[in-house]
């Protein structure tokens, strides 16, 4: 049995301190929200982000970071990746050990172009951060807090790491598996929400299966293309971190990128979405980082640009899906060839 302290208490982190006090760890899960704290520590319930939902007494909730923290060695980093940067920071200042840094957010920072390991690095002194494990997969929190069949991965640098969580996590209904490549499996996590909002403009403009299934496997192109060029390994994005989040992410009404993309398909606003959704959509923020990155390392994203300027420049989206189909001729295996020619 672990110590463990789940830092977010949204609707992942929650299912996924419900599958480790499945495991019977002891969990702490730390929100900065107090109404919502005493809720899960007097009903056992989260009921704004995971309704109809008991939780095992075992997940204490905390509001102090520095209690919640306390003789606690491993952390699972389940905020935004906006918050990011702030949570860091505050955790640096209520602990004195080396924590184990499991991050489950999807995101790549503006401006910077940081991948969130990146961050956790540049946020966190060498005498506190022990190792740096990602945890990805295709995972709607739904579906976890329910205990139905989810697979995901563990990432690190320090393969010992990501085996310490998958120990941490995996049982009959969570299962885990470890991948080395730490840059595709956050790569191919973060830029999934960028093809799952296209997926919900199509569904909005009503372009059916064919659309969709023509824009997840064009879409997977993008993402594999702007990895292999980062150094991920282009195999990785064959598997659950990449198509696999990726199926999940764009046919789900649990996505709230679908959702959001369904809405502006609908011909919704962006800031009518976004108050609409009332949680944080990850692909918006992430399409501005994509596209910046793209542009910088000389990648061919269409999607990813066509989708920038509709939440960004405010193009129409049908405008935007029309101009991606009257696209020059290409070459589909050639394009594949040149992918797998950035790593091999």
């Amino acid at each position: 049995m672990e110590k463990i302290t789940v830092i977010g208490a949204g609707s992942w982190g929650t299912a996924l301190a419900l599958v480790l006090a499945d495991n019977d760890h002891e969990v702490r899960l730390w929100g900065h929200r107090k109404e919502q704290i005493v809720e899960i520590n007097t009903y056992h319930t989260n009921s704004k982000y995971l309704p109809s939902i008991h939780l095992p007494e075992s997940i204490i909730g905390f509001e102090n970071l520095q209690e919640a923290l306390s003789g606690v060695q491993t952390i699972i980093l389940a905020v935004p990746t906006k918050a990011i940067r702030e949570v860091l920071q505050q955790i640096c200042k209520e602990t004195t050990l080396p924590l184990t840094v499991v991050h489950v957010s999807k995101g790549i920072e503006p401006d910077s172009l940081k991948r969130i390991s990146e961050i956790i690095e540049e946020e966190m002194p060498p005498d506190l951060l022990q190792d740096v494990v990602v945890l990805s997969g295709p995972s709607h929190a739904e579906e976890v807090s329910l205990r139905h069949p989810t697979t995901v991965t563990a990432s690190s640098k320090n393969m010992k790491a990501a085996e310490y969580i998958q120990d941490l996590f995996i049982n009959q209904h969570f299962r885990v598996y470890t991948n080395p490549d730490v840059i595709g499996v956050e790569i191919g996590g973060a830029l999934k929400n960028i093809i799952a909002l296209a997926a919900g403009i199509t569904d909005g403009l009503g372009y059916g299966d064919n659309a969709k299934a023509a824009l997840i496997t064009r879409g997977l192109a993008e993402i594999a293309r702007l990895g292999a060029k980062m150094g991920a390994n282009p195999l990785t994005f064959s598997g659950l971190t990449g198509i696999g989040d990726l199926i999940v992410t764009c046919t789900s009404v649990h996505s709230r990128n679908w959702r959001a993309g369904n809405l502006l398909g609908k011909g919704h606003s962006l800031q009518e979405v976004l108050d609409n959704m009332g949680m944080v959509v990850e692909g918006v923020r992430t399409t501005k980082a994509a596209y910046q990155l793209a542009q910088k390392m000389d990648v061919s994203m269409p999607i990813t640009f066509a989708l920038y300027d509709v939440l960004f420049n405010d193009k129409e989206t049908k405008v935007a899906v029309d101009s991606l189909m009257s696209r020059g001729k290409t070459n589909e295996m050639e394009d594949l060839t040149n992918i797998l020619g950035e790593k091999f």
